[in-house]
C-alpha cells in the first residue's frame, strides 16, 4: 500500500483503501507503524484526506475530532456536556500492517502472518538483492475484466508466444518455470536482451496472495497491484524501482516504460475481450495445461479457501 521511504518519520502519513475501508498508514511517535481505519469514531468523517509528513495529531476534517497518532481519541469539540460520553474508550480501529524490503502491506482480516506468507521469497532474492532500490515512476491501468480474470494471464507463460512476440524473443519458454508455495507462485525464465534495454539474467515473476504482483528484472524491478473497482473492472498500479546509484536513469526508464507498456496493452486487449467471454453465457470452464497453467491452479485453490472460510 506504500514505500516505506513515504512513512519514515513520526506524523509521515499515506492515505488508502482494502475493499472500501478507507486507511490512513502512520508512523506514530514511538516509530511504530500503524494502519488506522480513516474514518472517524463520530460521524465517519476522514483523519487525512491525502499524504503528509510529521502530522502531530490527527483530525477529523468533518466536526474536528482529535486523536494522537495511535488512534486514541484526545479531543472532542464540545462535548465536555454529553452524557455518559467516555473519551478514554474512543479509539480508531486498525488493520494489521507489515514493512518488509522497504514495502508497506496491509490487511483487515489476513489468511496468515505476513511472515508466513512471504516465507520463503528473501532466500530466493538473495541479501543484497533490491538493496539500495528506489522508487522512480508510478502508472495506473484501469481495466474492463474482473480482477480474478487478469491475475489468472498474469500467472501462466502459455500465452506468452502467442500474444507477446517482442517478449517471447527474450525469454527462454523451454526453460520457462511455474513454482508454487503455501501463498505465492514465482514463474522465471533466462533473460536474454539487448544491453540498451534489459540485458542478460534471470526474469522473476512473483504472485503474492491476493493481488501483489512483482517483477523482479536485471537491475529494475516493477510492483503491481491489482485492485477490484467492481465486477468486471479493476486497477493495476505498476511502480518502477532502480538502483540507487544508477546511471542515466530517465532514459533507461523510458525504454522500460515503452517496452512494459507494449506487454501491459497487449495483456489488457485480451483480458477485457477473455472477461467478454466469461459472461457471455457460452463458457464453461476448460481444461488447465499441468506444465504450463500450474500457477493458474494454484491461485484457484486459494480462491475457493478464502470462499469456504467465508460464512453466508
Amino acid at each position: 500500500m506504500a514505500r516505506a521511504e513515504q512513512l519514515a518519520g513520526p506524523g509521515d502519513h499515506v492515505v488508502g483503501e482494502i475493499a472500501g475501508v478507507p486507511l490512513l498508514l502512520v508512523r506514530d511517535n514511538d516509530g511504530m507503524l500503524r494502519a488506522l481505519h480513516n474514518v472517524c469514531r463520530h460521524r465517519a468523517g476522514p483523519l487525512a484526506l491525502c499524504n503528509g509528513r510529521g502530522a502531530k495529531r490527527l483530525r477529523c476534517h468533518y466536526h474536528g475530532w482529535t486523536y494522537a497518532l495511535d488512534g486514541q481519541l484526545l479531543n472532542a469539540t464540545e462535548m465536555d456536556d454529553a452524557c455518559g460520553f467516555a473519551m478514554p474508550a474512543i479509539r480508531l480501529p486498525q488493520a494489521h500492517v507489515a514493512e518488509w524490503r522497504g514495502f508497506v502491506f496491509a490487511a483487515l482480516d489476513p489468511a496468515a502472518s505476513f511472515a508466513e506468507i512471504i516465507e520463503g521469497i528473501d532466500a530466493r532474492l538473495g541479501e543484497q538483492q533490491l538493496a539500495g532500490y528506489v522508487f522512480h515512476r508510478h502508472y495506473d491501468y484501469d481495466i474492463d475484466c474482473d480482477w480474478k480474470t487478469y491475475i489468472d494471464n498474469y500467472l501462466e507463460g502459455y500465452h506468452v508466444p502467442h500474444i507477446h512476440p517482442e517478449l517471447n524473443r527474450m525469454l527462454d519458454y523451454r526453460d520457462y518455470i511455474i513454482e508454487t508455495s503455501r501463498w505465492y507462485s514465482l514463474q522465471h525464465s533466462p533473460l536474454s536482451s539487448d544491453g540498451t534495454l534489459y540485458g542478460d539474467g534471470e526474469a522473476l515473476y512473483w504472485f503474492v496472495w491476493p493481488n501483489t504482483l512483482l517483477n523482479v528484472l536485471p537491475d529494475r524491478m516493477q510492483t503491481n497491484r491489482v485492485i477490484p473497482l467492481a465486477p468486471g473492472k479493476c486497477r493495476v498500479t505498476f511502480d518502477y524501482f532502480y538502483p540507487r546509484d544508477a546511471d542515466d536513469v530517465e532514459s533507461r526508464h523510458t525504454r522500460d516504460h515503452d517496452f512494459s507498456d507494449l506487454v501491459q496493452r497487449q495483456d489488457v486487449d485480451m483480458c477485457e475481450i477473455v472477461q467478454r467471454g466469461l459472461v457471455s453465457g457460452s463458457y464453461v470452464a476448460g481444461r488447465l495445461n499441468p506444465k504450463r497453467e500450474n500457477g493458474v491452479h494454484h491461485f484457484h485453490e486459494l480462491l475457493r479457501e478464502a470462499y469456504r472460510s467465508v460464512s453466508v
